[in-house]
C-alpha cells in the first residue's frame, strides 16, 4: 500500500487548498484517502463519492445521505419554475389557437336554440 504525503496549508475557506496530499496510483488505478482527508470530509466504508474533472484537475467530494436536503435551497433566486411553465403552456396554448384557426377557420360562436 501506497503511503501518502501531507503538505498543510493555512487557507481555510473552501475552494482554496487547505490541504494537499500526494498520492500514487496502484496497477489497478486506485487511490487510498489519507484517514485524515475522510475524517475531515466524513467519509466513511461505503460512502458514495462524486468525481468531477475541471480542466486537467480531478475533484473528489462525498455524496451527501439525504440528496434532497441538500439541493434545498440551491435555486434561490433563479425565479419560479412554476411562473415558467404556466407562461410556457400558455404559449402552447395560443400556437394551437392559431393551428386550429388555419385549418378550420374562426371559432363559432355559441348560438342559443330558439324555443
Amino acid at each position: 500500500m501506497a503511503r501518502a504525503a501531507s503538505v498543510e496549508a493555512d487557507a481555510a475557506s473552501e475552494g482554496e487548498v487547505s490541504a494537499m496530499y500526494i498520492l500514487r496510483v496502484s496497477k489497478k488505478g486506485q487511490i487510498v484517502l489519507p484517514a485524515a482527508m475522510r475524517k475531515r470530509l466524513g467519509i466513511k466504508p461505503g460512502t458514495w463519492c462524486y468525481l468531477e474533472i475541471r480542466g486537467k484537475t480531478l475533484y473528489i467530494k462525498p455524496r451527501p445521505d439525504n440528496i434532497i436536503e441538500s439541493l434545498q435551497g440551491r435555486f434561490k433566486g433563479c425565479g419560479s419554475l412554476t411562473d415558467d411553465l404556466l407562461k410556457e403552456r400558455a404559449l402552447d396554448n395560443e400556437r394551437e389557437e392559431r393551428k386550429y384557426q388555419r385549418m378550420f377557420g374562426p371559432k363559432a360562436e355559441a348560438v342559443a336554440p330558439k324555443s
